[in-house]
């Protein structure tokens, strides 16, 4: 499927431009005529800004997708029907992105498909949440398991939160180290130039280094800003290609310390998921399969493939998982003993909460040395580039 920029109006007159998915224009043009939209145009995003920054606009936002089902819940459970619940809460949306894809919503279901089917069609909806509500509608049970994707991603966000919340102060050090190396090297140290070269007196060589750095970026700040720009642009252009993709998320496990965090993290992320939808009432194979494409780490995902086709072919899933040799083996222990108790579910559940609690712990611990490391570097720093431009005045105040 291919991406558009598309820019239609409401029936109140309300201009909207955002991002879509489809085969084609006439497709996009038909989907919002039938919802009566008014369809201004229709542009294609292929080119080189678009396929860069393309993905994130059509993103949903976590916390207003979680509102909405726990809304939709209480609806259902209210005994209201399945469409009367989407037009309630489409009317409610104030995100007018998110309006338009439970319009749309609405509409396939009315026209005979399945829920799951319907959010499955819109571009930015998780897999494990469709495949939840198919989970669902196959057992006759939407209200729970809509309650338990609800939790699921309540625990998930909360988790994540910690973790950003965390790298909040050393990103502000950082921060702040950026601003003042850019302060003396960009005002101070010239400065200092030009006052020591109407004095013409000799000058020590770290003094000499110090000058020239500053004053190459004085006169040469917007070549070295378009090349910063370049090289971001093609970084992030590369990291959102395959090769890119891949190559990082091998690097990641490679950092010592930090990989076997990444991996912890990564198998916390796959357990939660697992354990959501095996609770649901989904078989072992598509819990696996659906499971794989929503962990971030290619790596894991892959291994997460291979365990679903053993375990396709009768193999049990923690010995499918130990013959990767990449799980951790408390990991695999864990899920043996869910497996041979008939408790997958709860015990998968036991090893994201150990593992999510693990990761915090070191994390915490890591971040509460590398503050003071942040510190120490800041004041080496900044007295470095001081002693380089006050040394010659120490000099010449000692020979007068």
């Amino acid at each position: 499927m291919a991406e558009f920029l598309v820019k239609l109006a409401d029936e109140r007159g309300n201009v909207l431009e955002q991002v879509e998915n489809a085969s084609s224009e006439e497709e996009i043009r038909d989907r919002f005529s039938h919802q009566g939209y008014l369809v201004y145009s229709i542009k294609g995003r292929n080119g080189f800004l678009g396929r860069i920054i393309g993905g994130r606009s059509q993103r949903l936002k976590q916390d207003s997708f979680t509102i909405f089902n726990q809304q939709f819940v209480t609806l259902i459970k209210a005994g209201l029907p399945i469409l009367l619940s989407l037009n309630l809460l489409s009317k409610r949306q104030k995100d007018p992105h998110f309006k338009l894809l439970l319009e749309d919503v609405q509409q396939r279901v009315k026209s005979g498909q399945l829920l799951s089917d319907a959010f499955a069609a819109q571009p930015g909806v998780s897999k494990i949440y469709t495949t939840s509500l198919l989970a669902g509608e196959r057992s006759g049970n939407l209200e729970e398991v809509l309650e338990r994707y609800v939790s699921f991603q309540r625990v998930t966000a909360t988790f994540r939160k910690k973790l950003l919340a965390s790298l909040w102060y050393p990103a502000l050090l950082v921060l702040a180290l950026c601003v003042m190396l850019t302060f003396l090297m960009t005002y101070v140290v010239p400065q200092f130039a030009d006052l020591y070269k109407s004095m013409n007196a000799p000058l020590p060589a770290i003094t000499v280094v110090m000058l020239g750095i500053g004053t190459g970026i004085r006169n040469y700040y917007y070549l070295i800003l378009i090349v910063l720009v370049l090289l971001a642009l093609g970084l992030l252009f590369w990291l959102r290609s395959d090769h890119g993709a891949r190559t990082l998320d091998t690097l990641r496990f490679k950092v010592p310390k930090l990989g076997e965090v990444w991996l912890k993290y990564q198998v916390a992320m796959f357990s939660r998921t697992m354990s959501t939808l095996l609770s649901g009432g989904l078989p072992l194979v598509p819990s696996l399969e659906t499971a794989s494409n929503s962990i971030n780490s290619l790596k894991v995902s892959a291994t997460v493939v291979q365990a679903a086709q053993r375990v396709r072919e009768g193999r049990s899933l923690s010995f499918s998982l130990d013959e990767s040799k990449f799980f951790p083996d408390l990991a695999v222990e864990m899920i043996e003993v869910g497996e041979s108790t008939g408790a997958l579910p709860a015990m998968l559940n036991s090893v994201a909460e150990f593992y999510e609690e693990d990761v915090q712990q070191v994390l915490t611990a890591a971040l509460q040395l590398i503050e003071p490391i942040i510190l120490i570097f800041m004041g080496v720093t900044v007295a470095t580039v001081l002693i380089s431009l006050y040394l010659p005045i120490f000099s010449l105040g000692a020979q007068l």
